[in-house]
């Protein structure tokens, strides 16, 4: 009986991590399949350091009582006092028997075993024979000492575990704060007019649940303002999800969003969560949202409106509480006009718009982001970097069609053609040579800004030629105009203040002819 019943008490240790929950079961089974009623665990209090009943088995009583043990105080402070095992025949025979709970026969015997985890007393466990003494109690005795031995064991792994989770709420405590701080919209990037209006309301929305269109061409950074929202929202302690609908064809994209059943398709072994599931209480990000087909953008409505979906291959509903951002680059207005885009979806996306300008249109913008963007590419190459003030311009004439994804790369290749780590104009390469002709430049720091409807006149193809540097296009210029630096100015798109600032910044001796 007794050996059937260890296997039950082992059954049981194994079964769950809920340390409450399985302490209460083992003294059911103690009760049920080895006779040993009235079954008690008491732990040691971290602080205090007395014995508190954490786990009771008894028909007599209503539930736990608020009774603690002291060292030396009864059979159990005993225990704790000098922890080793107490049989004894019949409890009224021993006088430090306190019976506090009211619950134990006094003709009976009584039985109670230290619970160690490492050496250490953490608890104990304590029973009662439902007979009288039969000349069994030394091993029964035994009994309780390997049932008690058992849930030391099972303590340490529950204790583990605990300090694993508290490790990783910890960490994940952590990187929220660094990714809320990284994404902080004080940290953003960029000081232009347009986008601190896109900052402001990108923070604004961040408060709320209200559903985000983030709008803008391929490399603005779509995905970094979705990461601010959702770092600086109520949801940044849940899971920020990220897809990318062009990534995948449909058939994958469902699974993918949705999840799917074990045996819903070829090679679905068993079911699997899609990402509005993991995403739940958090944020779902679903970047080109332009690019679903229109059977898709269907089961993709529904989701929105309802917050519910069924699984690839199953029948059950389930519901989720997720706030979407979306993000795009195509013209949906036209794009449902076409019939392309479901005009229903587009306005339950369409709630809250962010339009993202691109580089082109923020060109004051260039120094902060290049030199953030160099920061970065010099940390990876584990060097400082910094960039000429020729190389800020040659920078700002270029018409940028990959946006702030195709500066990076250009600064990445500069700082691989850099020796010393400094990087001037010569470094700074486009392929095929593209540069902007008809936009004047803005004005630098110190620098004169262009006059409104400033325009350049025709430049010669010398001055096209991506391979001359800012002071050869410059001194290329001067001498097309017969030194004439108001002539020279309209052919490079500036005002004569701006052509006499980079005279004199640029050390060009001016000829007299």
């Amino acid at each position: 009986m007794l050996l059937g019943a260890l296997y039950a008490v082992s059954r049981v240790l194994s079964r769950s991590l809920d340390f409450n929950e399985t302490l209460r079961e083992v003294l059911r089974v103690l009760h049920d399949e080895a006779a040993l009623t009235r079954g008690l665990i008491s732990v040691v209090h971290p602080t205090r350091g007395n014995l508190v009943i954490h786990a009771l088995h008894a028909p007599e009583s209503a539930g736990l009582p608020p009774i603690e043990y002291g060292p030396g105080e009864g059979i159990l402070g005993l225990i704790l006092e000098k922890p080793r095992t107490i049989k004894l025949a019949r409890v009224s025979d021993e006088p430090r028997f306190l019976n506090r709970l009211g619950i134990y026969r006094p003709e009976l015997p009584f039985i109670a075993t230290p619970i160690r985890v490492g050496g250490h007393l953490k608890g104990i466990l304590a029973v009662q024979p439902e007979t009288p003494e039969d000349g069994l109690l030394d091993e029964r005795a035994q009994f309780v000492e390997m049932v008690a031995n058992l849930i030391g064991q099972s303590l340490r792994l529950a204790l583990e575990v605990e300090q694993e989770k508290s490790s990783l709420r910890e960490e994940c405590d952590s990187l929220r704060r660094s990714m809320r701080h990284q994404y902080g919209f004080e940290n953003m990037v960029g000081r232009s007019a347009v986008m601190r209006r896109v900052f402001e309301q990108a923070r604004l929305v961040a408060r709320w649940n209200t559903t985000v269109l983030i709008r803008g061409e391929t490399g603005t950074g779509k995905e970094l303002i979705a990461n601010a929202i959702h770092y600086n929202s109520p949801r940044a302690r849940n899971a920020f999800v990220k897809l990318n609908c062009a990534a995948l064809p449909e058939n994958l994209l469902e699974s993918e969003l949705f999840g799917h059943e074990r045996g819903a398709f070829t090679g679905a072994v068993e079911g699997r969560k899609g990402r509005f599931e993991q995403a739940s209480g958090g944020t779902l990000f679903l970047d080109e949202i332009g690019e679903v087909s229109a059977a898709f953008q269907a089961k993709l409505l529904r989701v929105l409106q309802e917050g519910e979906f069924e699984r690839v291959g199953g029948s059950r509903t389930i519901k989720v509480d997720v706030r979407i951002i979306a993000a795009t680059h195509r013209d949906l207005e036209t794009a449902v006009e076409m019939g392309d885009f479901r005009e229903d979806l587009f306005y339950r996306l369409n709630v809250m718009p962010l339009n993202l300008p691109p580089l082109r249109e923020r060109i004051e913008d260039i120094p902060e982001i290049a030199r953030h963007l160099l920061g970065k590419i010099g940390d990876n190459q584990r060097r400082k970097l910094a960039l000429s003030e020729l190389a800020l311009h040659r920078l700002a004439a270029h018409p940028w069609p990959g946006n702030v994804r195709e500066l990076e790369n250009c600064l990445e290749r500069a700082a691989v053609l850099s020796e010393d780590g400094r990087i001037d104009a010569d470094q700074i390469r486009f392929p095929g040579g593209r540069e902007r002709r008809s936009v004047p430049r803005p004005a630098f720091a110190g620098e004169p800004a262009t006059a409104a409807g400033a325009s350049p006149a025709a430049a010669s193809p010398a001055l096209d030629d991506p391979a001359l540097s800012e002071r050869e296009r410059v001194i290329a210029a001067l001498e097309q105009a017969g030194w004439v630096q108001a002539k020279a100015a309209r052919l490079l798109g500036m005002t004569p203040r701006q052509i006499a600032y980079r005279v004199q910044t640029l050390n060009i001796e001016m000829k007299q002819l």
